[in-house]
């Protein structure tokens, strides 16, 4: 009938809604047109290759193994920089820039100390006193920078309108290894007041002496050398002479900064390595130390200094550390302390400026005399 056959024909037009169905859940989708393609990117620069034609890591374990600092950290654990009495005082502020770890840093990064000072903990010099991160990678270019916080030129903290620079590493040096600005250098002619015992450049003033500059130049028989001209300082530096390579029994050398006379060049000092400075005085040929104990002896019997080598204040006794006995005295005679106390405190017995030490040591002589 009739029905039967309408009933059969949607049977059949169901069956095939179901089939178109299957297929197109389960086939693969029709891809469209491909776009439009997009602009390059833009290329990427070259890295920097490897020193000495190994990868950045390899020149990286040079240094940075265990062998290598096992060294450094002998050699230091020697060193005057790791004495106590060096970093004791890391907790005042007007000593931490150079006598404490966290003082030194501060003012390496931002150009002074925590005015109210370090409480806590105060951590000794170490390696991360000194060193911090290289500046640059380029090692076969532009050498190795030891990672040293700091290499660019100093500005004196005595006098800021001074400016040295011993070029790379040895600028590292200056930071402590100038005068202290608690006391100004004595003009030749004002009357001076001294009110503290410990009156002149504290025990840092190698830089200056080794550059010629921050003595009080007194006049006298002996010519001041000009600025920066001395061998020591034009043929050599800081680090030449302290850091060379170690002895055997790593007892000087590298980071004792004790000197190891076997590098010295021979060829300057052929008649050897001189510790103690050559001069003549009245005529007379005599060691540096035997010359500075000539001018101590002169400000020892003037009363101007005790035997111990500190000022003597207005009652004959030593000045107090409140400065209730501080005493005045000539430009002459203040010049001639403040000259003792920097070739004392320099401990190189003239050897970092010969012809500078000799000048400030014998003219300052013949001015008490």
């Amino acid at each position: 009938s009739n029905i039967m056959k309408n009933l059969k024909l949607i049977g059949f037009l169901v069956i095939m809604a179901s089939s178109l169905m299957f297929i197109q859940c389960t086939s693969e989708p029709i891809m469209g047109p491909q776009g439009l393609a997009g602009i390059d990117g833009t290329n990427g620069t070259d890295g920097t290759n490897g020193v000495n034609g190994v990868d950045g890591t390899a020149s990286c374990v040079v240094c940075h193994n265990t062998k290598h600092r096992e060294a450094i950290n002998t050699q230091f654990a020697s060193s005057v920089h790791a004495k106590g009495g060096t970093w004791e005082r890391g907790a005042s502020a007007s000593c931490a820039q150079c006598h404490g770890n966290e003082g030194y840093i501060d003012y390496i990064n931002t150009g002074a100390v925590n005015a109210a000072g370090y409480t806590g903990v105060i951590t000794p010099i170490s390696c991360t006193t000194c060193h911090e991160k290289h500046g640059t990678f380029d090692f076969v270019n532009d050498g190795h920078d030891f990672a040293l916080r700091n290499m660019e030129p100093v500005t004196l903290v005595i006098d800021d309108a001074t400016v040295v620079d011993f070029g790379n590493s040895s600028n590292n040096c200056i930071t402590c290894h100038q005068p202290r600005n608690s006391y100004a250098i004595p003009g030749p002619t004002a009357d001076y007041l001294i009110n503290s015992k410990r009156f002149g450049p504290h025990h840092g003033p190698q830089a200056t002496v080794l550059q010629g500059i921050m003595g009080a130049n007194i006049a006298g028989s002996a010519t001041y050398p000009a600025a920066g001209n001395a061998t020591h300082r034009t043929g050599s530096s800081c680090t030449k002479c302290h850091m060379g390579a170690a002895s055997a029994d790593k007892s000087q050398g590298a980071h004792t900064f004790n000197i190891n006379t076997a590098n010295c060049n021979i060829t300057c000092h052929s008649q050897g390595v001189p510790t103690d400075v050559k001069l003549t005085i009245d005529d007379t040929e005599m060691t540096f130390t035997e010359g500075m104990k000539k001018l101590h002896d002169l400000l020892v019997t003037n009363n101007y200094i005790s035997e111990g080598g500190y000022v003597l204040g207005n009652d004959g006794l030593e000045i107090a550390n409140n400065g209730s006995n501080a005493v005045t005295v000539s430009a002459k005679v203040a010049q001639v302390i403040w000259n003792y106390k920097t070739l004392e405190e320099d401990l190189s017995k003239g050897v970092h400026n010969p012809n500078y030490t000799k000048a400030l040591l014998k003219n300052s002589i013949e001015a008490l005399k």
